[in-house]
């Protein structure tokens, strides 16, 4: 059985995922403890995990209260745990670590920052990509290079159709706005859209077929005609790609 996962509101539009199966409950990353504990007091679970993709405090501000509340242990990337709380599990990426009681794979899946991990459960078929692959778009490029965040993309891109891509941020008004502004033709992005202003599908999560569908950023193959970009290579579009994002 698929673990359950609840997502939770944090800030002005962070998202942190609870996962709950096999008698544990594990946490993805901490941006704010209020309304994490308010979840766990009503599910009436216990906290044993807290994951953590990446150093940026909207992601990890909120561990010591976590922590001092529940006593959960905290996990991060090895490489980077001298920008992380004090961690008790410190997988390096391409290992893995148990949650709840499921095998995660650890995958680099820096360009946002370097050190950024995304932990993937393929029993589950979820991975939680937090500021790497988003919904309908990708996190900015504060630390790594155009051709390192591809790769990073491609690496999730590799993952079954039907993983559920849980993303740290709520940004679809915006990253939609710019997916129209490069694939206006798109029938199932104008549909992802609607459903989503309607209420009928929350912005995250959602599965890396629709992402591959609807995002610009995985459709360099099918946009880079209308960029005026026949002959350039796969990185070069996403680089293009992530300058307009970042003008728009």
């Amino acid at each position: 059985m698929p673990l359950e996962l609840v997502p939770v509101r944090c800030l002005t539009d962070n998202y942190a995922w609870l996962l709950h199966g096999n008698g544990q409950t594990a946490l993805i990353d901490a941006p704010e403890a209020a309304p994490i504990l308010h979840e766990l007091a009503a599910r009436g679970w216990t906290l044993d995990l807290i994951a953590l993709t990446h150093h940026h405090a909207d992601h990890i501000q909120a561990v010591p209260e976590i922590v001092a509340a529940t006593g959960a242990k905290v996990a991060g990337n090895a490489l980077d745990a001298a920008r992380l709380p004090p961690l008790d599990i410190a997988p390096h990426p391409g290992e893995t670590i148990s949650i709840c009681d499921e095998q995660a794979q650890v995958i680099d899946v820096s360009g946002h920052t370097i050190g950024h991990v995304a932990f993937y459960l393929p029993a589950s078929r979820m991975a939680f990509t937090a500021d790497s692959l988003m919904a309908l778009g990708c996190g900015r490029l504060f630390e790594g290079t155009p051709q390192m965040m591809w790769d990073s993309l491609s690496r999730l891109n590799a993952l079954p159709g039907e993983t559920l891509i849980c993303s740290g941020h709520d940004y679809c008004l915006g990253n939609g706005k710019f997916a129209l502004s490069v694939d206006p033709d798109n029938d199932a992005l104008r549909q992802r859209l609607d459903d989503t202003a309607a209420g009928r599908r929350p912005c995250a999560p959602a599965t890396l077929d629709d992402e591959r569908a609807t995002n610009p950023f995985l459709r360099v193959a099918e946009l880079r005609h209308p960029l005026g970009m026949a002959d350039a290579g796969d990185a070069a579009v996403f680089a293009e790609l992530r300058a307009r994002k970042d003008r728009f």
